[in-house]
């Protein structure tokens, strides 16, 4: 009972740390959602033409392709990540070469 007092508060508290301009920045991008989905809907249903069915084949194969290189892209940034390919450049100084050679005397 006292933790969803408290989940309730931390809820209500991060909605009070928005400002002006973070709530200005979300209207926006929600009323350039509202439009894109309009004008999508417009340009959807404008036209009377049908998409063949190799059309639909080829965008769900451009669709899967996409896909597919993110997925590949992705799983390479987090293998050269975790294999420490992402580690800053050091410096290996070489020995001189006399001091590599030692003859005996």
């Amino acid at each position: 009972m006292k933790l969803d007092v408290i989940r309730s508060e931390m809820k209500l508290s991060s909605l009070r740390s928005f400002g002006v301009g973070s709530w200005a920045v979300l209207m926006v991008l929600v009323l350039l959602l509202v439009a894109a989905a309009i004008i999508g809907y417009l340009g959807w249903t404008s036209t009377d033409t049908e998409v063949p069915v190799s059309g639909y084949v080829a965008m769900a194969l451009g669709v899967l392709f996409s896909l597919g290189v993110g997925a590949g892209l992705m799983a390479l940034l987090f293998y050269s990540s975790r294999a420490g390919y992402d580690e800053p450049a050091k410096l290996i100084e070489e020995l001189d070469s006399d001091q590599d050679q030692t003859t005996p005397k």
